[in-house]
C-alpha cells in the first residue's frame, strides 16, 4: 500500500534509491579500471617506442601513435615524456625488488653452488630479456635524476645482500675482500646479461650458459668445500615482500 501511494506520488519506487547509489559508485569504478587500462596501454607503448629509438629521440606523440590514441588522450593521464618514464620506471623497479627477492629466497641460497646459480640467476636474466625498457631507462644523460635514483640505492641493496650471500661461505674472509668479489660478480654479470640481451632463442640460452660457466668458475676455488657445508642463509638473504 505504501508502495503503490508513493508511486502515484511520485517518489522513487521501493529500491530504486539504492540502485541509483549502487549506479553511482559502480561509474567511478568502471572509469577508474579504465583508465588503469588506458595508463597500462601507454606504459606498454612507451617501453616499445624507448626501446625502438631510446629515451632521448622518444616523443609522446610516438608514444600516442604506438598506443593508439590521440596525444590529447595521452595528456589527461601523463603531462610530458618524462612523467611517462617516471611511472614506468617506478613500476620495473617494482617488479625487480619482486624479482630479486625470489630469486635470493633462502632454500635457493642453500642448494650447491651450480643449482644455486640456476635458481638465482635465472629469473633476473628473464627479467631483464622480458622488459627491455629497464635496461634503456638506467641508461643516457637524459633519463630522469628519480629513476636513475632508484635504481642506485636497489644497486646498492642487491649488493649488500651478494655480500651476505658470501659471508655465509666464507665466514673467514675479510669484509674488503668480500665487498671486492661481489663487486667481480656484479660486473661480469652485468656485461654478460648485455650479451644475452643482444641475442636470441638458442644463442641466448647459449651466452646464459656461458655466463653462469664464468661466474661458477670465478666462485670455485674461493669457496671450495664451503659450498657443501656452509651455515644455513642468513636471515637478511630473505627479505619480506621481496625487499
Amino acid at each position: 500500500m505504501t508502495g503503490a501511494t508513493g508511486a502515484a506520488g511520485g517518489a522513487e519506487p521501493a529500491g530504486a534509491a539504492e540502485a541509483s547509489d549502487s549506479t553511482r559508485t559502480a561509474r567511478p569504478r568502471r572509469r577508474q579500471a579504465r583508465g588503469e587500462a588506458r595508463i597500462a596501454q601507454l606504459l606498454k607503448a612507451a617501453a616499445s617506442v624507448f626501446c625502438a629509438t631510446g629515451y632521448t629521440a622518444a616523443s609522446t606523440n610516438a608514444i600516442a601513435r604506438e598506443a593508439g590514441v590521440s596525444p590529447g588522450t595521452l595528456y589527461q593521464f601523463f603531462p610530458n615524456k618524462e612523467a611517462i618514464a617516471v611511472e614506468l620506471g617506478d613500476q620495473l623497479l617494482n617488479r625487480w625488488r619482486e624479482t630479486y627477492g625470489a630469486a635470493f629466497l633462502p632454500d635457493n641460497l642453500a642448494l650447491p653452488l651450480d643449482r644455486m646459480l640456476d635458481a638465482t640467476l635465472d629469473p633476473l636474466i628473464a627479467f631483464n630479456c622480458e622488459n627491455p625498457a629497464f635496461t634503456v631507462l638506467l641508461h643516457g644523460p637524459e633519463i630522469p635524476g628519480v629513476i636513475i635514483r632508484g635504481h642506485d640505492a636497489l644497486h646498492t641493496t642487491m649488493l649488500s645482500r651478494v655480500e651476505t650471500i658470501l659471508g655465509d661461505y666464507l665466514p673467514d674472509t675479510p669484509p674488503a675482500e668480500i665487498t671486492r668479489v661481489a663487486t667481480m660478480i656484479f660486473i661480469v654479470f652485468k656485461a654478460g646479461l648485455d650479451v644475452i640481451m643482444a641475442h636470441d632463442g638458442d644463442e641466448r640460452d647459449a651466452y646464459t650458459r656461458e655466463l653462469k660457466t664464468v661466474i661458477l668458475r670465478y666462485l670455485e676455488p674461493l669457496v671450495g668445500d664451503s659450498a657443501h657445508c656452509r651455515r644455513p642463509p642468513h636471515p637478511a638473504a630473505a627479505p619480506p615482500n621481496g625487499r
